[in-house]
């Protein structure tokens, strides 16, 4: 399957740390060359490839520069979030903005620019198994999730047929930073790991027909909200 990746280049944002590095390693193992986004991690990211970028996502403008100095890319997987998990009532506007900003408006402009360097390619969203719900806990966080869900499909229908994009929902792999998040109940027996997410992200990669698709990579347990 993942043949046909050798060669290819891909940008992975957020690609340093957590499930970024296991999307990284797992490309670089298909024969990917992968250019590691990162915005504080430099030695991690230089760890991991000798092709770095560095931009704040926040950062609409460094967003809209992050090309610029890149070779042509193949795959760019818009990895890279940031969570807190506060209520409505608790989060400050500058919170909402964040999340906001670097969860949904960076992934809409990173896709923009890379459509205009490339005839062909693929895209994929990291989304999150609470798409499907209403987690009143961490507001902001869920409510970009599910607006970079709804870009996935209309940005699969705006860019097709030449770029696929699709996206990939994590469950309860791990857990945000500075929690001990319990992974909760699950319909199947096996919980879900970082190698079934990486499965997914090479499958993605190279499915010829599919675009506009999520993958829920969590157990089941999106189906029980």
């Amino acid at each position: 399957m993942t043949t046909q990746l050798q060669g290819k280049r891909a940008l992975v944002t957020g690609g340093a740390q957590r499930i970024g590095k296991a999307f990284v390693q797992a490309l670089q193992r298909a024969g990917v060359d992968v250019v590691v986004h990162y915005n504080h991690s430099q030695k991690e990211a230089e760890a991991l490839s000798p092709l770095t970028v560095q931009a704040d996502l926040h950062n609409i403008e460094s967003v809209s520069q992050l090309f610029e100095s890149l070779p042509p890319i193949d795959f760019l997987i818009n990895n890279a979030s940031v969570f807190s998990r506060k209520s409505f009532p608790d989060s400050s506007l500058e919170t909402v903005q964040r999340e906001f900003a670097i969860n949904l408006f960076a992934s809409i402009e990173l896709t923009r620019q890379f459509a205009k360097q490339t005839k062909t390619g693929v895209v994929i969203n990291l989304l999150d198994q609470r798409i499907t719900s209403t987690d009143l806990s961490c507001a902001a966080y869920s409510l970009s999730k599910k607006s970079l869900a709804d870009f996935t499909r209309f940005a699969a229908l705006e860019y097709a047929p030449d770029i696929r994009v699709n996206a990939i929902a994590p469950g309860p792999i791990l857990p945000p930073v500075g929690t001990h998040e319990l992974k909760g109940s699950l319909p199947l027996s096996t919980p879900p790991t970082l190698d079934h997410l990486t499965d997914a992200l090479l499958y993605l990669l190279s499915a010829q027909s599919v675009t506009g698709q999520t993958l829920y990579i969590d157990s089941g347990q999106h189906l029980e909200h």
